[in-house]
């Protein structure tokens, strides 16, 4: 019982904690030369460390579908996302009207959200030539990597169900 209960408790605070993390990075706006240079590279860095991420736990979930642990793949999933709303941000306080009513750490997660499951209210939007490359960066990889993540989760998940309620009725 403890098991299950982990399992469930584990990836939800893990998820708590990455949006926790999110709003407890330190920015300020009106960055500019090399500290723009050094946010812009390490926030390039830290996408690639996150799409490496969820693409290594894609490989665990290909490779050995029944062990291998949803709660690692829902996590980077998440990583993903609070990855594009803090891009998000940063592009809005480094520069001048690069999005519309995005100003806080909040508006750029409901940015990044809304931009995710493609609904676009059109209250925030962007604006600039930096915010819409990385609006189409963010798109790409919402297409090619949350959504291939997001698949192969439901399915091992449909999966495991079915497997349970096989072997509980033998």
């Amino acid at each position: 019982m403890r098991s299950a209960v982990a399992k469930f408790w584990r990836p939800v605070l893990t998820g708590v904690l990455v949006i926790g993390f999110f709003y407890a990075v330190p920015l300020e706006p009106g960055v500019s030369g090399p500290q723009l240079v050094f946010r812009v590279v390490v926030t390039f860095g830290a996408g690639l460390l996150v799409t490496w991420l969820i693409f290594r736990q894609l490989a665990h979930q290909v490779a050995d579908p029944d062990e291998a642990p949803l709660a690692g793949l829902l996590t980077a999933l998440i990583c993903g996302v609070a990855f594009f709303a803090l891009a998000d941000y940063i592009t809005a306080i480094s520069g001048p009207n690069q999005f519309a009513d995005l100003r806080t750490k909040t508006d750029a997660l409901y940015f990044a959200l809304a931009t995710l499951t493609t609904v676009g209210y059109g209250d925030v939007h962007a604006v600039g030539q930096v915010a819409r490359v990385v609006v189409v960066v963010q798109l790409v990889f919402n297409v090619v990597v949350i959504t291939t993540g997001a698949s192969v989760l439901t399915r091992q998940m449909a999966d495991r169900v079915r497997r349970r309620r096989t072997n509980s009725v033998r």
